[in-house]
This record gives C-alpha cells, structure tokens and sequence, in this order.
C-alpha cells in the first residue's frame, strides 16, 4: 500500500498532498519518509548553537524532548545562516545521516549514501545527494537543494 504523495514548495517552505480529481495521490513511502526525515525541523540538542542566539527557540516537535522513539526530522535548519565553508557541509552530511539513521535501525535501508557539495554554479546554495539502498537495489536516488535567500531563511526543494 502506498503512502499520500508528498512535494514540497519551495517558494513558500511548505509541504503538501497532492489532489487529483478531488482524490489524494498516493506515491513512495519511501520518499515520503525521506522528505518528512529532512524537512521536518528537528529539536535542536541544548549545546547546539542557534542561528539566532536572542531567539530560544529550539524548534522541533513538543514531545521530540524524551520520545521514546527518538526525535524526528533533521538539524538542518542550524545551518540556515552559516557561510559556505566545508565544516558547514560536513555538518550537513552529519545531520542528513543523523535524520536518516531510524531507516537503517528499522531495516528500511541497508545503505545510507549522502554527500553534499556548494555547487560553483550556484553560489548560495546546497546540495545534497542521498542514495538509500535495501538487499542491493537503490530504492531512492534523490538531490535536494538548500538555498539562502531573502533574511537567511533556508529554501530547500528536491531538484531530483
């Protein structure tokens, strides 16, 4: 049984459901997993450094704090106005994995591949490919995008 299909807009930072014909579409479990594992603000450790020192707020959901299944979603958003350095990258590898790591503990993947880049094209931006793979086949081969734009605020889409 497939999930709902999940897209996210990049112009308004938001994830959505598809309709067709007044019907929800339905689509991969697995790339819907993967974007909700990535998208989704994660609580912020209490020694981790905020992009905004004055604002407190650590994000992430309300009962990520002592969830006995672990907190959801990615640190991602702690890089939204750092510069463009490779321990930047490096801390974006970490928190994709560290996102992503339920997948193998649950024996959703077998492999985890990610590797992000500051693509020279685009100056300002973040990529980051992700490869899952099960039993030797690739389930998902995926490049997302991580754009500062307007205010430091991240922009992140897939760019398959």
């Amino acid at each position: 049984m497939s999930d709902l299909l999940t897209t996210w807009d990049a112009s308004r930072l938001t994830g959505d459901w598809v309709l067709a014909g007044g019907d929800l579409v339905t689509g991969s479990d697995l790339e819907t997993a993967t974007i909700l594992s990535l998208f989704t603000d994660r609580l912020a450790t209490p020694d981790d450094p905020l992009p905004d020192p004055s604002d407190g707020d650590r994000r992430g959901w309300w009962a990520d704090d002592g969830a006995e299944e672990g907190p959801i979603g990615s640190r991602l958003w702690l890089i939204s106005r750092e510069k463009e350095t490779n321990q930047v990258r490096l801390r974006a590898e970490d928190y994709c994995r560290e996102a992503l790591v339920w997948m193998l503990e649950d024996g959703v993947a077998d492999e985890i591949t990610i590797a992000a880049e500051w693509p020279r094209a685009a100056p300002g931006r973040l990529d980051v490919g992700i490869v899952i793979i099960r039993d030797g086949v690739e389930l998902l081969n995926r490049r997302y995008s991580w754009a500062w734009g307007e205010g430091n605020r991240a922009i992140r889409a897939p760019i398959t």
